[in-house]
């Protein structure tokens, strides 16, 4: 399993920055109040950070320790699973808010933006905390590069008989 890719992250970010731009745009032109997330959001987010960091923190310690126990690798694929997600959803909040907050400072009346940039700075939180716990569920060291060029194990199913029929044309 690779790690998640900063360039991944980093278009999401921007993806939700469009999106809360355009999002307030479009409900200022309507009329309507711009969007200001609650305040229970940031809040949600630092928990959600704690709780991947805490869920992660035992497989660092077994993986790092010279007395380690052995470590369900489901559970490690698990919570490695939950910190990508939690990564991916956090670049993409943390690109909303920022975007909320570059359209309600583009108006010439300036509003109270103190949720829209505690939701932002939490969501940051939120995908640096991810992406340590995701570190923290991968093994020490790269190991041997396989054939395909990539790290990591490989599956049994990936033998050569998948590239043999690749090269055939079938």
């Amino acid at each position: 399993m690779r790690r998640i890719s900063p360039v991944l992250l980093l278009v999401l970010a921007l993806a939700g920055a469009a999106a809360g731009f355009l999002i307030d745009h479009a409900l200022t032109t309507a009329g309507r109040p711009t969007f200001t997330p609650s305040i229970v959001l940031p809040i949600f987010l630092v928990l959600l950070a704690v709780a991947v960091l805490a869920l992660a923190w035992p497989i660092r310690r077994s993986t790092r320790s010279a007395t380690s126990r052995r470590v369900d690798p489901f559970r490690a694929v698990r919570i490695a699973m939950l910190a990508r997600a939690s990564s991916l959803v956090g670049a993409v909040i943390t690109g909303f808010g920022a975007g909320l907050g570059a359209y309600l400072l583009s108006r010439p009346i300036t509003p109270p933006i103190g949720s829209i940039i505690a939701t932002a700075v939490a969501a940051l939180v939120l995908t640096i905390a991810a992406v340590i716990a995701e570190s923290f569920c991968l093994l020490p060291g790269d190991g041997p590069p396989d054939p395909d060029g990539q790290n990591g194990p490989r599956l049994e199913d990936d033998d050569d008989d998948s590239r043999a029929a690749a090269d055939t044309g079938h």
